[in-house]
């Protein structure tokens, strides 16, 4: 596993790709990411290393494991987990996240945790927030108003765009804006649900993968866009987007509602 994630490793580097995104709930992927580090020399200097804090992963490499991670935002997970993170990664974490965070979890107002966070932050690591499910915006525009941030990682897609405002506000405000599920858990593939898109690729001498990217990388408020890709193969599809242009007119967004509940229902991998 750690050679076959190097490998994809390998493969994003030499493609150009310079940000690296984990989190403690990934399996083995700080540890996988942290070893391929070493061997390359690489450094703060050479890329960008996020992660992210909040669930602990269960899963023990059981794929039908019930459940697979467990969220926890509290203070004292922070510091824990945060603790764990460096101790994988070093001085090359420069970004470190709050995975999943929600106006209802009650995380952007915890006075206890958002003293870490400061301290964190004074070390020169940068401290972001991830969002999920479909109030995204809400938690956005909370996150602006409490402050204290410096990147905001969203579901963006064909889709699901209904985050766009939001992030385009928090690029306003000086965050990073990194879109995750780009690609809709697979949905936006070739073995998604959206057939019209893989025709609408092969059209256009190219994958849906990378039709679906495309438009991401438009959005002039997107700084990152992550690949998700599992091997080599995947990745290479997803980078020919960088070569692409124009949004897709053949993918009809979602409620945030429907799209939420349908990714819900997906297979945990």
């Amino acid at each position: 596993m750690e050679r076959h994630a190097h490998a994809v490793l390998d493969a994003a580097f030499d493609g150009g790709v310079r940000y690296f995104d984990a989190a403690r709930s990934y399996g083995r992927a700080e540890a996988f990411l942290a070893s391929w580090l070493d061997g390359r020399g690489l450094t703060r200097e050479d890329v960008t290393v996020g992660s992210k804090w909040g669930y602990t992963y269960t899963a023990n490499w059981e794929v039908d494991a019930d459940p697979p991670e467990v969220k926890d935002l509290s203070a004292a997970a922070f510091h824990r987990q945060l603790a764990e993170t460096v101790e994988l990664l070093g001085d090359r974490l420069a970004l470190y996240q709050i995975h999943s965070a929600t106006v209802d979890s009650g995380v952007l107002e915890d006075a206890e945790l958002r003293a870490g966070l400061d301290e964190l932050r004074s070390t020169g690591v940068r401290v972001g927030l991830s969002t999920t499910g479909p109030s995204q915006s809400e938690t956005i525009e909370r996150a602006l108003e409490v402050g204290g941030f410096d990147a905001v990682q969203a579901t963006w897609n064909l889709l699901e765009p209904s985050a766009g405002p939001a992030l385009a506000n928090a690029h306003d405000a000086g965050l990073g804006v990194i879109v995750k599920e780009a690609l809709a858990n697979g949905r936006l593939t070739e073995r998604g649900d959206q057939p019209q898109l893989v025709a609408a690729a092969r059209e256009r001498g190219t994958t849906a993968d990378a039709l679906a990217l495309a438009p991401v990388l438009e959005q002039p408020w997107v700084d990152v866009a992550l690949s998700g890709a599992a091997t080599v193969e995947q990745l290479h599809s997803n980078l020919r987007a960088l070569d692409l242009a124009g949004a897709p007119d053949v993918v009809a967004p979602e409620e945030p509602d429907a799209y939420w509940s349908a990714r819900s229902e997906l297979e945990w991998t």
